[in-house]
């Protein structure tokens, strides 16, 4: 009978995910802070756009991080 093992490569695959993640989830809040604080600045509505796409670009790859962990670990 052949027990099922964690699938190493999909495991290291979803913790690469999660450390950039993670970097985005410093970079975000940080730039977003910097900027809020600054509203006098010409490239304020850019930058305030981007510093936004970045938290929710860091929830969504934490998000498929860690559906990548789950399945390198159940299936």
């Amino acid at each position: 009978m052949k027990t099922k093992s964690t699938n190493k490569k999909v495991l290291i695959k979803g913790l690469k995910y999660m450390g950039f993640a993670l970097l985005l989830m410093f970079i975000g809040p940080s730039l977003l802070y910097l900027i809020l604080s600054n509203d006098d600045k010409p490239f304020y509505t850019i930058l305030l756009i981007l510093s936004i796409l970045i938290c929710l670009s860091a929830i969504v790859i934490a998000f498929y991080g860690i559906k990548t962990i789950i399945d390198s670990l159940f299936k």
